[in-house]
């Protein structure tokens, strides 16, 4: 197979666009009939930096068909397969595209970008389906296997063996990546090669032929070896490949022979890595409003606040739930929502003046129904090692007074434990105690904070106002100090509301209405309709 490379100039001047595409184009224009496969950048259809959002949206538009009728008219000139890279325009917005357009012309699979960068989503891009839980996309053209790379996708190592798994025979990689240097760029490509078994295809941009940066469409074949590399050369490369060739190696000493990816499925230990895996919801910034949140888990069939009632609760879809933490003697963070143990146990006394292993021997199950008879303790982090990335977590941190320090070790330990688990993204501390919120503002600004009800103070402006004060994203309202005007009015600080509690649909509705974000729940499953924030497509 023949693979052609087209790597055309790319310019930092907006007025350039056209003048660029028109240059892109005429490549096309120059593919023979001897090329089997071409490949484009990303983005060919506008081949210069935009200035603003409407700039990129009006160039895209403006030469969008004329790139795709080019792209499938070269295709079927050359007999050969294409794929180009522009913005397609779904219901719910652009998409950063891959198109496969097959030898005889026809678009034969689309790739949409599995990482959308961040300024790619300053721009509105449609990134809903990256959301979800998906396997590596795959096209096959005239029995050759392709899977696929664009710029930004680069850069997530733990998808190469995503990509590894499907077998691809070769992977498309349509680029920019503008501030990479021709090094980092062929490391990056061999790296690809060698953990994917695959062929590495990738087109990008020239900034100029003396740039360093850039540029670097390459083919590396799957034992790393790069068999083209065209840095900042500006037109086309041409290479022959066999895509059916695979590259195997001694499997470890005395071993078989094998793929990398095949060697390194054999050891693979994902428990020891980063949260990953088709059970994570998005991260809590993506998850859509309004939502209701298990209060101390699905406490109306198992007892609040244990492993039983948030796994109910979890399953049962929650996209939040909420838990309470004390501190034990003995610095074991456990998690109760009464200080006393008297109303939920077997036990006497104040839970911060007992030890975990005092704890651990108490009935926690009993007093709710006698078949959870035995029931223990729950700590953080077992909460942590179970539900992390399952749901989002409102996680309520106790204290003595509203107004008193709690132990610094306390908030630090919960602060440590939610960084060992990588929960940062799937968590918000609810605190009602002023110290608490003066750390958490001062040390630990990257984990969310909901400002909480204080004793003495329940009225929702006032706590509206501390949530502003303390650069807190959300406030808890307590009920039923809060009237319609507290939510606008926490609105207009820009402050989500939940509130504290409803168990009936129809009042929960009337709280939606009035503007609550999330509404807490010890019933989940009755006003489980409202919960949208896991129904993301």
């Amino acid at each position: 197979m023949k693979v052609n490379l087209i790597q055309p100039f790319y310019s930092s001047k907006q007025e350039d666009t056209q003048k660029c595409f028109e240059q892109l184009l005429s490549l096309l224009d120059k593919c023979t009939e001897d090329m089997d496969l071409i490949v484009l950048p990303e983005y060919s259809d506008i081949p210069a930096v935009q200035n603003d959002e409407k700039s990129f949206y009006e160039n895209t538009k403006a030469n969008h068909d004329a790139l795709l009728s080019k792209a499938c008219e070269t295709a079927k000139r050359c007999n050969a397969i294409v794929f180009v890279n522009a913005l397609y325009m779904s219901e719910k917005g652009g998409r950063n595209t891959t198109y496969a357009i097959n030898r005889q012309g026809e678009i034969a699979g689309k790739y949409f970008k599995a990482h959308p960068a961040p300024s790619e989503i300053k721009l509105h891009l449609d990134d809903t389906y990256s959301r979800t839980p998906s396997e590596p996309y795959s096209v096959t053209i005239d029995g050759i296997k392709f899977a696929f790379l664009t710029c930004y996708d680069f850069y997530f190592y733990e998808n190469y063996t995503q990509i590894a798994r499907i077998k691809p025979d070769i992977v498309i990689g349509n680029s920019l990546q503008r501030t990479d240097s021709h090094d980092a760029l062929e490391t990056m490509c061999r790296f690809v090669a060698y953990n994917t078994a695959a062929y590495l295809v990738r087109a990008s941009v020239s900034l100029g032929e003396d740039s360093g940066i850039c540029g670097t469409s390459c083919v590396v074949n799957p034992d790393s070896t790069v068999l083209v590399n065209m840095h900042s050369e500006i037109g086309m490369r041409c290479v022959e490949i066999d895509p059916k060739k695979k590259y195997l190696k001694v499997a470890g000493f005395g071993g078989s022979l094998a793929t990398h990816p095949e060697y390194t499925e054999v050891g693979r230990r994902p428990w020891l890595y980063r949260n990953a895996g088709p059970s994570l919801l998005p991260f809590n910034d993506m998850i859509p409003f309004p939502r209701v949140c298990a209060h101390r888990g699905f406490s109306a069939v198992a007892p609040e606040n244990s492993l039983p009632a948030l796994g109910a609760a979890v399953a049962m879809g929650a996209s939040e739930i909420e838990f309470d933490l004390w501190p034990t003697k003995d610095h074991v963070i456990v998690s109760s929502h009464d200080m006393t143990l008297s109303r939920t146990s077997d036990g006497e006394g104040r839970i911060y003046e007992k030890t975990y292993e005092e704890l651990s021997k108490l009935d926690f199950g009993s007093k709710f129904n006698a078949e959870f008879k035995g029931l223990r303790i729950v700590t953080f982090e077992e909460i942590l090692r179970k539900f992390t990335g399952r749901t989002i977590m409102n996680i309520h941190v106790k204290c003595l007074s509203d107004y008193e320090p709690m132990p610094e070790w306390f908030l630090e330990d919960i602060v440590a434990l939610i960084k060992k688990y990588e929960c940062e993204k799937y968590c918000y501390l609810m605190i009602t105690n002023n110290d608490m919120h003066e750390r958490m503002q001062k040390y630990h600004p990257e984990i969310e904070v909901c400002a909480g009800a204080q004793t003495k103070d329940l009225d929702a402006y006032h706590m509206v106002d501390r949530a502003v004060k303390y650069g807190c994203k959300r406030a808890q309202f307590f009920k039923p100090y809060y009237d319609e005007g507290a939510f606008k009015y926490a609105h207009d600080h820009g402050i989500l509301v939940n509130v504290f509690w409803s168990d009936d649909l129809e009042e929960a509705k009337q709280l939606i209405k009035w503007g609550a974000d999330c509404i807490l729940s010890n019933r989940y499953q009755t006003v489980a309709e409202l919960d949208l924030g896991v129904k993301l497509i």
